[in-house]
This record gives structure tokens, C-alpha cells and sequence, in this order.
């Protein structure tokens, strides 16, 4: 298995940030704020999980699970999405 780490960069500056974690795995990208997984994508599959407990913990949580995701929607848009099942809630940790 092949394993890759690197730091997620500030939408902003384009600098990687300390504690901001890319994670590959032969089978999964995950987003690691600090020690906590906030979510994961199947690379086969495509599909996403959430942390259900972290996954919008601070606003820095979310600013970068938002860089994971590609997307600038809000958080009340992503809870929508939840809710419509677009992504899954897990506990990760």
C-alpha cells in the first residue's frame, strides 16, 4: 500500500498550512485536521463521509474540508447536503 501526506494549501496565499492534512491512501483521500479525520473519499467509488462529530467542529474545520471538497458552497448548503444524502455521516476517529 502506497501512502501520501501532504498539507492542504490556504485558499489565500497558495502556502501549505501547519495541521491541514491531505492523506492518499492506495484506496482513500482523507482530510486530517490536527489528529482528527474529517473525511474521506472512496477513490473507487467517489464517495464522501463525514466525520459526524467534527466535520464542521471551528471555522478552520470547515474552510479546509471545504478546500477537500473543491467546493466555496456555505455551511447550511453542505448540511442540505447531507441531508439529501449527497455526502455520508460517520464516526471516523
Amino acid at each position: 500500500m502506497t501512502t501520501q501526506i501532504t498539507n492542504l494549501q490556504s485558499p489565500r496565499s497558495g502556502n501549505p498550512v501547519a495541521n491541514q492534512f491531505m492523506i492518499s491512501t492506495d484506496k482513500y483521500n482523507i482530510f486530517k485536521s490536527y489528529r482528527t479525520i474529517i473525511a474521506k473519499q472512496n477513490r473507487n467509488t467517489n464517495k464522501i463521509t463525514l466525520d459526524k462529530n467534527s466535520w464542521d467542529y471551528s471555522a478552520t474545520t470547515l474552510r479546509y474540508l471545504k478546500v477537500f471538497l473543491g467546493t466555496n458552497k456555505s455551511k447550511k448548503d453542505l448540511e442540505e447536503d447531507i441531508k439529501q444524502g449527497i455526502y455520508k455521516l460517520s464516526n471516523l476517529n
